[in-house]
Parts: C-alpha cells; sequence; structure tokens
C-alpha cells in the first residue's frame, strides 16, 4: 500500500487536510438552506383562461378544445387534464418525470400562443404556471380590525403584499379575504328608457375615451417635440364625465342617468383566524429557499411597518411553517447525536478508549463530508437528508472497525502500531471496499426511483451514498494515519491475552463469549444438513405466516402532525353570506375542541379548483397544540372534531392532519372514464352509493354535477333579427341584473391592479323575476326581453372534466381511523369484479393506490437489480459463485426478520418506508458475511486448514467485529424504532413525536432484520462454508458401498 506508506509519513499534511475538510463541512451545513421537507419540482404546469360568463359546456366547447389541440402534441406529456367551469377553463399539462420543467415551460407557452387564435375575442390573457410540491405557504399574516373600516384593512393589507413580494426567496404573496375593486355605475331603468341608451352605448363611451393616443411629434427647426392627445382615465370622478349621447337639448353624460362610486366587489370568499374576520396574506417561497428565512424577513418587514400603519389594526401569523421546521431540525439533531453517543459506548466499550476515539472521530467526519456533497449539489438540509445521516451513522464506522480491530490484534502480537496499520489496510483493504460496495450497491438503484414519490425519496439514497463514500475515505486513509501515529500497544492485559490467545489457540478452548460460541459452532458443523434444513423450515413457516396473519399494506405512514385541515361540505343554492355562517358555526364547534390552537378559516365556494369536492362551502386549516404536550394522539384530535360535528344538520366535515410523505391526495380514488356522459354519471352514482355502504369508510365525493338548475335565456333568433336585437345585446341587458356589464377598465394609482368599471341596475331591480320585465331597444321601440326571448330552468353542470380528450367522472373517499386503504381498495375491486359495469365506461383506480402499485413494481425491480450488482461485485470478489451466493443468503433472512417482526409487534408493511428498509437491509446485512468469508479464505490459504478448523476459527475471530458493527447499526436505528426522540442539546426526551413516529417503519424493519440475519448468519454461514466438504466425504463414504453391494 504505497498510498498508505506516503499519507504516514506525511502525517502533518494529511491533519491539515482531516482539518479542512471538518472546517469545509462546517460551513456548509451553516451555509445550507435549512427545510422540513425536500423541494421537488413536480413536472406539472397548469393553464387558466378567463371568459367572463361563459357556460361549462361552451367552456369545453370554445376554450379547451383549442387548446387541448395544441398541448396533446408536446413532446413528454404524460397526462392532459381539462377543467371547464363556468367562466374559465383550466389545463393541467402533467410531463414525464425526466423531463426539463423549464423547457416544458417554454414549449406550453409556445403551444397556447398557437391556440389564442382559436380561442374567443374576449378571452382573457392565458395565465401559465409551474405548479409546486410546496404550494402552501410558509407562512401566513393576519391582518384584523373590528373598529377599521374595509378600505383601511385593504390597503394596509395590499402595501404588506407589495413589500414581502419584494423580499429574497418569496414567491408571491396572494391576499385572501379581501373584495376586489370596482368602479359601479347605478343606472336607472327609467332614464336608460327615456335616452334610449343602450349598453353598447356606454362600452364605446368608456372604450373611446379612456386611450393614450401618441400623436406623433413635430420638428419646427429649433426643436423636436413629441405630442400626445391624453384621455385615459384617472380616477373614478373622471367617468362620470363621459359623454353618452348628443341631443339637441346638449349632451347626456354617464353621470347624468347613474349613481357612480369607487366601491367593491360583491362578497364571494370570506376569511377568519380563531373566528375573527381577517383579510389574510399566503406567503410563499421559492424553490431552494428556507422557510425559517422567510419566516424571519416577513415578521421584521412587518415589525418595522406597525407604526405606520391605521390603529386599530392587529397583525398576526397563523400556520408559520418555521417553528415546525426548527423543531423537525432539532428533534434530528438530536436523535442523530444520540445514536452517535449510543454508537460511541459500545465501540469504547469493546475496543477501549483509544481505539474507539479513532473509530468515533469517523463519524463527525463522514457526516461532514456528506454535508460538503449535498451542499454543492444544492440539497436543502431537510429531514429526508438528516434521515439518511441517521440511517448511514450506524453503518459509516463498519470499515474503521474492521480496519482498527485487525490492527489491534496486531499490535497485540508485537508490531508496532505504523507496521499494525500498514498491515491491516493490506489485509483488509479488499474486504472493506467490497463490503461497501455492496451497501452502496444496494441503494444504487433507489436513486433513479421515478415520478414523484422517487423525486421525494432520493433525497436518502444520495446522502447515504455521501456519507459511506466520506466513511471509506476515512477508514482507508485517515484513520490509519491516525492509529499509526497515535495508536500505542498499551492495551489492557486481559485484552490482550484475549487477543493473543485468539491468534494462537484452537477456538474451543477459549473461555467467555467467544469459546462458547466457537464450542457451539463445532457441534453444529458436524452436522451441517440438520442445521440447513432447520433453517429452511424457519424461513418458510415465517414467510407463510406472514402471508396469513399479517396486518396489512399502506402506502406511507401516518405520523404524527400537528397541522391538518378540515372540510365543510353543505349542498343547496346558498348565498355566500349563509355560506359565512355555516363555515362559521363549525369554526366554532372545532375551537370547543382541546388541543386545538388556532384556525384560519376561509368560507365560499371555489368551483375552479377541481381538488375540491363540488358541495365543499370551506375550509378551515387547523394547527394543534405540540403532539408532545397532548395526552392523547393528534389522530385522536381529528377523530374528536368529526364526531364534535357530525350532528350539524345538513353539513358534513372531514378533519385530518396533512399528509407525510409524496402529495397522493385521498388514498381512495376511483376514476371513470368514457365517451357517453350518462352512462359516466349513472355508472359514478352507482359506485357512491355502494362506497357509502362498505364499512370503514367516509367523506366520499364525486365529480358529478350537483343537484341544481340553472337558467337558460333561449333567444329566438328569427324574431330578434327581424327586430334588430342580436344576443350579445341580450346578453349585456341580462348582465345589467345580474353582475353588471363591464364597460371598461382603469388603474388608480393607489392600486396595484386594473379596477373594472361596470354598469348595473340598482339592487331593487336585481333578481330572477326581474329578467322577465327587462326591456331593452329595438327597432320597433323598447319592448319586453320577454316578447322574443323565453327563460328556461335546465339541470346545471358546473364542471366537465377531460383527461386525454375523454371525460372522466371521480369517486372519492377516505378511511376511518385505524382502517387500511389498501384492504378497502381490493374489497371494492373484488365487488366491481362481480358488477357489470358499462363496457364503455373504464374504471381505473388512482391516488395512493395508484402511486402504491408504482412503488411496489420499482421497488422488486430495484430490489432485484440491488441483488444482481451485489451477486457480481461478490464473484468479482471471491471468485465463486457459491461464495456469493452464500454471502447473498442473508438477504433472505434479513427480509425472513423483518416480516417475522411486523408479525410479532402487528405492524403494518409501508410500501414506501419498509420496503426502503429491506433494500437497505440487502447491502448491510451482506457485509458480517463479507469479512467472515473472507477471513474463513485467508485461514484456508494461509494457514492450510480444514474447513472445519478453519471456519470456527474465522467465526472465533470475527465474532467481535459482527458484534459491534450489528450493534452499532442497531443502537443508530433504535431510538426511531422506539419512538423516541432525544434531545441531548436540549436535554429533552419526547415519546411519540412527529418525527420519530413518521420513520418508525424503516427503523423498525433495519432492526428487527440485522438483528435476526445477525443471529442465522453467524450459524448458518459457517455451517454452508463446510457443507461442500461435508457431502464429498458422504459421497466417498457411500460409493465404497454402493460399489460392494454391485
Amino acid at each position: 500500500m504505497k498510498y498508505l506508506n506516503t499519507a504516514i509519513s506525511h502525517h502533518r499534511s494529511m491533519f491539515c487536510m482531516l482539518l479542512l475538510i471538518l472546517l469545509a463541512g462546517l460551513y456548509a451545513r451553516s451555509s445550507t438552506t435549512i427545510e422540513s421537507s425536500p423541494d421537488v419540482t413536480i413536472p406539472i404546469i397548469w393553464v387558466q383562461v378567463y371568459l367572463d360568463g361563459v357556460s361549462p359546456e361552451d367552456s369545453a366547447r370554445l376554450l379547451v378544445r383549442p387548446m387541448e389541440k395544441e398541448l396533446r402534441n408536446l413532446e413528454g406529456v404524460d397526462e392532459l387534464i381539462a377543467n371547464a367551469y363556468e367562466s374559465n377553463a383550466v389545463m393541467i399539462i402533467r410531463f414525464n418525470a425526466e423531463e426539463d420543467i423549464d423547457q416544458a415551460l417554454v414549449n406550453v407557452r409556445e403551444a397556447i400562443d398557437r391556440a389564442k387564435a382559436e380561442l374567443p375575442r374576449d378571452a382573457e390573457e392565458p395565465v401559465i404556471n409551474e405548479m409546486s410540491a410546496d404550494a402552501f405557504a410558509a407562512i401566513v399574516v393576519t391582518l384584523t380590525g373590528d373598529q377599521v373600516g374595509e378600505r383601511q384593512l385593504f390597503q394596509a393589507a395590499q402595501k404588506l403584499k407589495r413589500q414581502f413580494e419584494n423580499l429574497p426567496g418569496v414567491l408571491n404573496a396572494n391576499m385572501v379575504g379581501h373584495r376586489e375593486e370596482v368602479v359601479e355605475a347605478i343606472v336607472d331603468p327609467a332614464l336608460l328608457e327615456i335616452y334610449q341608451i343602450t349598453s353598447a352605448d356606454m362600452t364605446n363611451a368608456v372604450l373611446n375615451n379612456n386611450l393614450l393616443v401618441p400623436a406623433g411629434e413635430v420638428d419646427n427647426g429649433k426643436g423636436r417635440f413629441s405630442i400626445k392627445v391624453p384621455g385615459l382615465i384617472e380616477n373614478y370622478q373622471d367617468v362620470y364625465q363621459l359623454p353618452l349621447k348628443s341631443t339637441s337639448n346638449g349632451h347626456v353624460l354617464l353621470g347624468d342617468i347613474a349613481d357612480i362610486r369607487r366601491t367593491f366587489k360583491d362578497p364571494k370568499r370570506y376569511t377568519s383566524v380563531n373566528g375573527k374576520p381577517a383579510i389574510t396574506i399566503e406567503v410563499q417561497k421559492r424553490l431552494g429557499a428556507g422557510s425559517i428565512e422567510i419566516s424571519a424577513a416577513v415578521r421584521e418587514q412587518v415589525n418595522a411597518n406597525l407604526k405606520y400603519l391605521p390603529q386599530g389594526i392587529e397583525v398576526g401569523y397563523v400556520l408559520d411553517q418555521s417553528d415546525y421546521t426548527k423543531k423537525m431540525v432539532n428533534e434530528m439533531q438530536g436523535n442523530i447525536l444520540t445514536a452517535m453517543a449510543l454508537v460511541m459506548i459500545v465501540v469504547v466499550a469493546a475496543l477501549g478508549i483509544r481505539s474507539g476515539i479513532l473509530v468515533g472521530l469517523g463519524i463527525p467526519f463522514s457526516l461532514l463530508f456528506a454535508i460538503i456533497i449535498t451542499y454543492s449539489i444544492g440539497y436543502t438540509f431537510n429531514f429526508m437528508v438528516m434521515f439518511g445521516m441517521l440511517l448511514a451513522l450506524g453503518m459509516l464506522i463498519d470499515g474503521a472497525i474492521v480496519i482498527t480491530e485487525f490492527a489491534d490484534r496486531k499490535m497485540a502480537e508485537g508490531l508496532s502500531s505504523r507496521d499494525a496499520y500498514m498491515e491491516s489496510v493490506k489485509r483488509m483493504f479488499w474486504p472493506v471496499i467490497a463490503s461497501t460496495a455492496t451497501t452502496l450497491a444496494a441503494f444504487l438503484p433507489v436513486m433513479f426511483w421515478p415520478g414523484v414519490s422517487g423525486e421525494f425519496m432520493r433525497y436518502l439514497p444520495v446522502t447515504v451514498f455521501a456519507v459511506l463514500f466520506g466513511s471509506l475515505f476515512y477508514a482507508l486513509l485517515f484513520a490509519p494515519v491516525i492509529g499509526a501515529h497515535f495508536g500505542k500497544n498499551n492495551m489492557s492485559p486481559s485484552v490482550r491475552n484475549y487477543l493473543q490467545h485468539l491468534e494462537s489457540d484452537p477456538p474451543t478452548s477459549l473461555a467467555g463469549i467467544t469459546g462458547n460460541y466457537a464450542r457451539i459452532l463445532a457441534w453444529l458443523v458436524q452436522r451441517p444438513l440438520q442445521v440447513i434444513l432447520a433453517t429452511l423450515a424457519i424461513l418458510i413457516a415465517i414467510f407463510l405466516l406472514y402471508g396469513k396473519y399479517n396486518a396489512g399494506v399502506e402506502f406511507f405512514t401516518e405520523s404524527e402532525t400537528k397541522y391538518g385541515s378540515a372540510t365543510v361540505r353543505a349542498q343547496g343554492n346558498l348565498s355566500a353570506q349563509e355560506i359565512r355562517d355555516l363555515v362559521r358555526e363549525v369554526e366554532q364547534r372545532i375551537l370547543e375542541v382541546k388541543g386545538v390552537n388556532t384556525l384560519y378559516t376561509a368560507s365560499g365556494s371555489d368551483s375552479s379548483d377541481s381538488s375540491k369536492a363540488k358541495d365543499q362551502i370551506g375550509s378551515i386549516w387547523i394547527e394543534l397544540n405540540d403532539p408532545a404536550t397532548l395526552a392523547r394522539s393528534t389522530h385522536e384530535v381529528y377523530a374528536e372534531i368529526r364526531q364534535h360535528t357530525a350532528d350539524m344538520p345538513g353539513i358534513i366535515v372531514n378533519a385530518k392532519g396533512f399528509e407525510d410523505g409524496p402529495p397522493v391526495g385521498k388514498p381512495i380514488q376511483i376514476q371513470l372514464q368514457g365517451l357517453n356522459r350518462d352512462k359516466l354519471l349513472s355508472t359514478a352514482q352507482f359506485i357512491r352509493q355502494h362506497l357509502s355502504t362498505v364499512a370503514g369508510l367516509r367523506d366520499i365525493t364525486d365529480t358529478t354535477p350537483l343537484p341544481g338548475i340553472e337558467w337558460e335565456m333561449q333567444v329566438n333568433r328569427s324574431l330578434a333579427a327581424q327586430l334588430g336585437v342580436n344576443v350579445l345585446e341580450v346578453g349585456r341587458a341580462v348582465q345589467l341584473v345580474t353582475n353588471g356589464v363591464k364597460v371598461g377598465e382603469y388603474r388608480p394609482d393607489d392600486a396595484d391592479e386594473e379596477v373594472d368599471i361596470r354598469v348595473r341596475y340598482p339592487l331593487s331591480n336585481r333578481g330572477i323575476n326581474v329578467l322577465d320585465q327587462l326591456r331593452i331597444n329595438t327597432n320597433d321601440g323598447v319592448i319586453p326581453i320577454s316578447d322574443f326571448v323565453q327563460r328556461v330552468a335546465k339541470p346545471k353542470v358546473d364542471t366537465i372534466k377531460r383527461i386525454n380528450g375523454i371525460e372522466v367522472v371521480t369517486v372519492k373517499a377516505d378511511v376511518d381511523l385505524g382502517v387500511l386503504a389498501d384492504d378497502k381498495v381490493k374489497e371494492i375491486q373484488q365487488w366491481l369484479a362481480q358488477q357489470t359495469i358499462d363496457p364503455e365506461v373504464s374504471v381505473v383506480f388512482r391516488g395512493a393506490n395508484e402511486e402504491q402499485d408504482k412503488s411496489k413494481a420499482f421497488l422488486s425491480v430495484a430490489f432485484s437489480l440491488a441483488l444482481f450488482l451485489m451477486f457480481i461485485l461478490l464473484v468479482t470478489q471471491f471468485n465463486s459463485f457459491y461464495q456469493g451466493l452464500l454471502i447473498l443468503s442473508a438477504v433472505v433472512m434479513s427480509t425472513a426478520g423483518v416480516l417475522l417482526g411486523l408479525l410479532v409487534t402487528q405492524a403494518t408493511f409501508s410500501v414506501i418506508l419498509t420496503g426502503i428498509g429491506i433494500v437497505a437491509l440487502a447491502g448491510i446485512v451482506v457485509n458480517n458475511n463479507i469479512i467472515l468469508i473472507d477471513t474463513y479464505n485467508h485461514l484456508r490459504k494461509a494457514q492450510a486448514l480444514s474447513p472445519i478448523d478453519a471456519v470456527i476459527a474465522a467465526g472465533a475471530q470475527r465474532l467481535r467485529p459482527v458484534f459491534l458493527t450489528t450493534a452499532t447499526t442497531i443502537m443508530g436505528m433504535l431510538p426511531i424504532a422506539l419512538n423516541t426522540s432525544v434531545d441531548l442539546i436540549s436535554r429533552t426526551v419526547i415519546t411519540g413525536g412527529e418525527i420519530s413516529s413518521t420513520w418508525i417503519p424503516l427503523a423498525t424493519a433495519i432492526v428487527y432484520g440485522l438483528l435476526f440475519s445477525t443471529l442465522l448468519t453467524l450459524i448458518v454461514t459457517p455451517v454452508m462454508l463446510v457443507l461442500p466438504s461435508y457431502l464429498v466425504k458422504k459421497y466417498h463414504k457411500l460409493k465404497p458401498a454402493v460399489l460392494i453391494n454391485t
């Protein structure tokens, strides 16, 4: 090992390099953005187009189809979702995971530009945005004030919004709970009739007098001057002076026939905080920005503006993600430090203080080395990165343990520390390389996990890779250099005697645990067939018992969560005020539940959000007290909220905590797709009716139209043409009774957005009955609109949804606490198989079930690929197919150990976390076999021992390092597996915390699998090593007998 000889000779340079890496790691840690969850780039782009007053059917025909035609031809599109609503249409373009989102955004913009030519002339400019996994606000700022006017509150919120959007890292700041400004011209119908003024006259008056006309330039020889004709409306008072009509008696101005005022649009949505009406500002962060920094900057900005706000305005904060992020970081860092302490205790107890410290130095080195890597590739310091470090913590010192333990044995034989570590690295270089490579091979396929789940989980294997590379660097370079310089042969006489006897005496003559193990092993290797058959019987029994008595499967574990939401549903033709009152009643009920800290409520229906139920009238975001301080689980709190609101007539409330892991929506989602709408709707109702009878399901919704009617104004076109009236004039006349006719817009100096100018009738002249009495100018004079327009009631269609050009309806359901969605999906699938579903309607399970099936398929492939890669490495290392397969047998044992642990504890199998745990175990458990078989081969070659003597000696010599590597890995995972977070910094112990509960399935899988496989490995692997020689002997004994008998 020339490199090591050079490194030891230049140990001062190596110490400087070690210090440099540690300092660089500390700098990277302090500079890395801290975040609660990974920043996942979702390859989804949405496009929204508004066309005021358009029906969903016309929206699908006029808005959706032109965009659909252009978007479906884009490369890399996985799914094209179209939602046609009243007054707007939304296109959701889901790209393949490998597509570059920036290029996809450019392609979508170009496609929409091409589609614009076919969109209606009155359609607004399409809005194109990228969808983010972290779409919820980093912090919500609330403004309340009972004694403050609405305009003052609005202007104060608007000022803060502008300042927030200028902060570094802020993507946008959305105001919620305010009403948009509008200039209303309330016209007298009688005056319109007297002056024979139409809505077209008013529209033209605004359009023709709200212009900035550049009239060119004049050069008079003495200078060059630009000329303009100013005509823009600058304030609402200018609207008074707009001329509508000229007569012999003078001019008719808009102010002559209308009462003009700058006001707010009719209320549609209300927001409140703990029951108090509020305007809120939801601050969203950019990708890569930290919620802690955003929260601090927002609070600082608010504090700087407090003295300038009108008296009576109170500013508060809700749903501040920085609080959770700080708690998560402290809890995870505490777990890492606790695991380090436990690992160090085990190592020092087994190797002594000097060797233990030498091995333990590899922990901070490897972790800081990994932080340098993750920082350099742009990762945030989130809980996936930290758990990757925690997962690797028990494994990262395996190489250092093997190197140091072998060097201790050589120093016990009398070698100097330099020679001992040189010999140790020379002897164990390739076994350490092989063991680390096989571990990395297990994690390598996981790095290529496709889809959103893969984007979310990829941080874990990348972090493990970085940590283990750092540990390999330390074990083969820095540990030998430090050991050669500071290591001394000053071990206690008992340890020296133990190591000397281990090298020179027969293992069966040793005392203590090693001697007992050697004697048991000597007895077992004489009976290899019995041992192997017993092992197979145990493994088969475990797999069969688990298949029959398992506790079920879940996609991602449900953990304790401080944040959640409640949806409020009610049917009926409710006004905005009625909706507000109903939601406020629910809000008061929830506030009565013990453990609820803060409620942030938004009431009002939003038909343009396809993720919401059609009858959803309100959303309540819930912040509970710290789960550690609650006397019960957060799941029980949400269950009580549902129970406490269950008796409210006509209202359905569903409260639940926010999801951990990849976003998938409701656990049960049944998508129906077909060309015949009637068959589609009837099938959806049939399935929904059945789901309502299935025990364990709740909050069942679908996307079929809600029962209700809409009024259709059917124009007799022939008669209208005779009267000189067109459909546009009829529509504008109707708008005077409804939302008003938009005749233009202007931009005030004190507003960020353009303000609409609308003309409408007084409140007393608005209503359904007024439509029949509405009068309109025609060639025959002013006549009632009912003479040629018939008002007809028709079933209301509020949304039309299509996927890849075909209409779809989705039925969704949630599950009760303790009920597994996977079990219910199988139950529903069995029921569907017995039903006669119309062949024109296809049924597909989406959501969590779809992601679960994809994850299962990927993890199965990843597991197989990992085993194949590991087998290639092992065959390369040992040049033996038999020994390669023998080493991989530990993977079967570890998987059986995982299933046994789940069976005993009756825990569910988490597809994501338990699946990753099994894949990770494949790389961990083979390390013991690698070192054991390498030692066996070395003893056979160097000392010419028989297979039985060699395997007993190898087992005895490797018992201590096998125990150490197993114990350190288990100790690293034990606090999480026990659902306990021990924070050594704050000196607190939290049982059932938000963070530890998330990772229980992964941690328990590693603990169960590693413990079980290690126990079997220490027995089965030595027995399997002597099996070939045992069979050869048996064959030679049987051969003479066969010859004699013949």
